[in-house]
Order: structure tokens, then C-alpha cells, then sequence
């Protein structure tokens, strides 16, 4: 079987074929026109400003009829544009077109110059001349299968219209090409890969590039939210930076350390960019990050089902009456997040003071209400201590060793033994500790005691 052979006409000259009748768009199994208008727009910008079009694909019959088998859209779009008196919608994009302005003197003599037109509301016949020709003269390419009759023509139409095209996520993304392929990098970190519950749909049909661009938004530009992806997409690509880009990566990176399998189905489709938002915002309170973890485990088993905001809402009724997008919900959802997190973390925190205030009673054999009125005062000597003692980064003075550090100052106080230069040595040969703080405890103990003798003996 022979090859499909190419031919290309003026645009003129193919749309008026069309006309004729010698080209048909009427195949029985072809679709009806599907386009919008954004679509028809962005053809018509394509073509005066000379840019490339796929080929259109042609069945031919014995007799020289050709049907469209592929680009049947297209084709409508041209037509209507050009003699349906279709107007370009204002909505449009890059609506001025340069073209060369013809001019001719009074003598005749022609001189051309840079102009443009805006398109925005115009029809054909409002184009200036030149533009009106530039359309015409376009080079349409065809491909054209010979020897058709109406079963192979809907087998073409069949295998040339096999393919899915752009959803509203995928096409949005291409509105942030300064930032695309900053986010293709992002969407291969263990976080995208590994700790959250998006399906194999979302990750194809491009609901994980959404969730950055909504999460960047919600982060950096909550002021300038926008609720459609396209919209969101064209400010980032103008307003966002790549030191916004680097905290969120940086985010991430903390999150994947601290996201197990219990809590990881927070992270989906719809909730995802609120709770990296929240991330976002317990990141300044100073606190170590598996504590962000123990928040999300107390409102996903406990907190979700059993808090009401100050509206009287669960978190799952808040977008009940509007769209998960809305600004409104949006900040409702992170008020109220944000609220049962700090409630929840001073809760914990009192928690833990009481535990090291039982802990320091428990091994000094102290009376732990005598123990409960002075420690804010051994809290603030510890910090002062350390300030002058313990280099910063020292996994001494890290928030788990805190217990026994403080229990270890208590000691040396009730015994008014200075702790100073001990402590200075004592970090400098260690920089670790034991989990079992009790043991940690005595550890320190047992190697300051020492330390006191051994300065009486040289004293």
C-alpha cells in the first residue's frame, strides 16, 4: 500500500475547498465540534503570527473526495472565524499581533513598518489588510491517505484520535514554565514518592503538580490566593522566587524524617497543600519536628471528630457549603488547625514538665512541690550555664538529654558544688547521651563526683 502523500495549500485555498464541499468534516463517526473559545483563540493567534500547526489528516476516495479524519476542530475553528463572524474574546492572551504596516506616499513609493493590532473583540473582516492576508497565505499542511472508502476513513479517524488530551491541572502547569522544572525535581523527593496517600491517577493527570502550586500559594501568597489552577500557575511564574522554592524543598525534606505510615494519608488530593501550609507555620515556633507528628497522630485519631471551631464546625463540615478552594474555607481550615496544634503542644509541653519535675524529685529525693517552686529558677541558672559551657550543637543540649542535664544542675546546687568548669571539660569529651535518662543521670553524676575529688586532692 502506498504511502500517505503531503500537500500543502494556503489557508484560503483549504478553507474554500472546504466550502466547496471537496473536503469534508462530516464523516459519520466523526465527533461534533468540542472547542471553547480559549481554544479558537489561541488557533487564530497561532496562525497570524506564523507559528506551527500539526498537519490535518486526510482520507482521499476514488473520486477525489477528501474527508477529515484528524483536525475536524481545527478546520470548524478556521471557518468560523473566518466567515462565521466570530469575535475574539477578551479573555485572550498576547492579543497584539506585529505585522508589517503598508504605507504608500504620494508618489507611490510603498515603505513598510512595525505595527501591531489587538485582536481582543475583533472579527475577521475588523484585521487591517496585511493581517487579513498573513491569515489567507498561511501554509496549511495535509496528509492524505488515498484509495479511502468510509470503513478505512473511520479506522484513521479511530487510530489518529486515540489519545487523551490535556485535563485542567496538565494544562494549568503550563502557565509556570519559569518554575516547571524546579517542581519535576520537587515531585521526585521521598515525600511525593513516599509519604502520602496519592493515587497513580493523581500523580498522571497532574494533581501533584497542583498540590506544590496550591501549597506555594497558600504559603507565600495566601493575600493573592487564586482559586483556579491556571490563575494560580501565571502568578507564580511571575510573583514566586527560588528562596520560596528552597523552604518548601527544605519542608519537605524535614517531613519525610518525621511522616509515618499512621499519618501519611492526611497528606492526599484534597487536604494536602493545608497541611504543609501548617507545617509551614509550626516551622517558626522552634520546636522539634516530631512533635508536628504527635499533633497530626492526636487530631487524625482524636481531634478531627471531636473539636468544633469557633463557627460550631467540625474540620470535615467546614467546606460543606463551598468549594475546598474557597479562601474562606481555606483560612477557616487553618485557623482551626492552627489553634488545636498550639493547644495541643501546651498541652504537651506542661506534660513534660511535670514528667522532668517527677523525674529530678524521683533521683535527688527531693519534695517535688519544694522541687515545683524553684524551678524556674534552675531552669534560667541551667540555660545560663550552658550558654557558657556547652558549644552550640552539642547533642547534649539536645530537648530529650534536658531531664538529666537539669537534674544533674539541681544536684550540684542542693550540694553548692560549682558546676562550671566541670561541665566545660565534660562537654568537650562528650558529645553524646543515653535515652535512659535516669542512667544518663547518674552517668554525669558518677564523673562530676569524680571530678570533685580529684581537684581536693590537687588542692
Amino acid at each position: 500500500m502506498a504511502r500517505p502523500r503531503k500537500q500543502t495549500y494556503t489557508l484560503d485555498m483549504y478553507l474554500k475547498k472546504h466550502r466547496k464541499g471537496d473536503i469534508d468534516n462530516n464523516a459519520d463517526v466523526q465527533r461534533n465540534f468540542v472547542w471553547n473559545n480559549e481554544q479558537i483563540n489561541e488557533l487564530v493567534v497561532t496562525v497570524l503570527t506564523d507559528d506551527y500547526i500539526p498537519p490535518i489528516i486526510l482520507g482521499e476516495e476514488e473520486n477525489s473526495k477528501l474527508h477529515i479524519v484528524d483536525g475536524g476542530c481545527r478546520t470548524a475553528a478556521l471557518i468560523e472565524y473566518k466567515y462565521g463572524n466570530y469575535k475574539i474574546t477578551s479573555s485572550i492572551e498576547n492579543s497584539l499581533i506585529p505585522y508589517k504596516k503598508k504605507s504608500v506616499d504620494g508618489n507611490g513609493n510603498i515603505t513598510y513598518e512595525d505595527a501591531e493590532f489587538d485582536i481582543k473583540n475583533k472579527t475577521y473582516d475588523k484585521l487591517p489588510e496585511e493581517l487579513r492576508e498573513k491569515f489567507d497565505e498561511y501554509q496549511i499542511e495535509t496528509v492524505i491517505h488515498e484509495c479511502c472508502d468510509s470503513s478505512k476513513i473511520s479506522k484513521y479517524i479511530k487510530r489518529y484520535n486515540n489519545h487523551v488530551a490535556m485535563n485542567t491541572d496538565q494544562k494549568a502547569f503550563t502557565y509556570i514554565d519559569k518554575f516547571a522544572g524546579r517542581i519535576r525535581m520537587i515531585l521526585d523527593s521521598k515525600f511525593f514518592v513516599e509519604c502520602n496517600s496519592y493515587s497513580e491517577k493523581d500523580k498522571t493527570k497532574g494533581a501533584v503538580e497542583r498540590i506544590v502550586v496550591e501549597s506555594m500559594m497558600c504559603m507565600n501568597h495566601f493575600e493573592n490566593w487564586k482559586t483556579q489552577a491556571k490563575a494560580a500557575c501565571k502568578y507564580l511564574n511571575e510573583n514566586a522566587t527560588e528562596q520560596e522554592f528552597d523552604s518548601f524543598e527544605g519542608n519537605l525534606h524535614r517531613l519525610e524524617a518525621i511522616i509515618t505510615e499512621d499519618i501519611k494519608d492526611l497528606f492526599n488530593k484534597k487536604d494536602s497543600f493545608i497541611f504543609l501550609t501548617l507545617f509551614d507555620r509550626f516551622t517558626r515556633l522552634g520546636i522539634e519536628d516530631h512533635k508536628f507528628a504527635q499533633f497530626l497522630r492526636a487530631f487524625k485519631e482524636e481531634l478531627r471528630c471531636a473539636q468544633r471551631n469557633e463557627k460550631g464546625l467540625l474540620f470535615d463540615e467546614i467546606d460543606k457549603e463551598l468549594s475546598t478552594k474557597d479562601k474562606q474555607v481555606i483560612t477557616d481550615k487553618l485557623n482551626m488547625l492552627e489553634k488545636l496544634m498550639k493547644e495541643f503542644l501546651h498541652r504537651k509541653e506542661k506534660e513534660e514538665y511535670l514528667v522532668t519535675e517527677a523525674f529530678i524529685a524521683e533521683n535527688l529525693n527531693m519534695d517535688v512541690e519544694t522541687l515545683r517552686e524553684n524551678m524556674d529558677f534552675y531552669e534560667q541558672c541551667l540555660t545560663d550555664l550552658t550558654d557558657n559551657s556547652i558549644r552550640d550543637g552539642s547533642r547534649l543540649l539536645h530537648k530529650e538529654n534536658h531531664a538529666s542535664l537539669l537534674a544533674m544542675f539541681v544536684y550540684s546546687f542542693e550540694k553548692e558544688q560549682d558546676l562550671n568548669d566541670w561541665l566545660t571539660q565534660y562537654a568537650a569529651k562528650n558529645n553524646s547521651y543515653f535515652a535512659d535518662q535516669r542512667r544518663n543521670y547518674l552517668h554525669m553524676k558518677k564523673d562530676f563526683e569524680q571530678y570533685c575529688r580529684r581537684s581536693k586532692r590537687s588542692a
